[in-house]
């Protein structure tokens, strides 16, 4: 018999959530315009119903624009 396996519950907060669209955005990947569910098509299935609901907690919803998740963007090179 093989040894109990735990499944890894991964904890996405807001801000790891944020990153990842924009790091989606800056590669042309999804728009800033697109809703927040479009990230879905990007992100595991298993990982998503996490990201769904620390989303609901921090009061977004999927319908919102990306733009209104991760906010003005920081520009380096101004």
């Amino acid at each position: 018999m093989s040894a109990n396996t735990v499944s890894t519950i991964n904890y996405f907060s807001l801000d790891v959530i944020q990153d990842e669209a924009r790091r989606l955005v800056q590669k042309g990947v999804v728009s800033r315009q697109q809703p927040i569910y479009a990230l879905c098509q990007y992100i595991p299935a298993r990982e998503w119903a996490c990201i769904e609901c620390e989303l609901e907690q921090c009061d977004f919803l999927l319908r919102d624009r990306i733009a209104d998740l991760i906010g003005r963007e920081k520009w380096e090179n101004d």
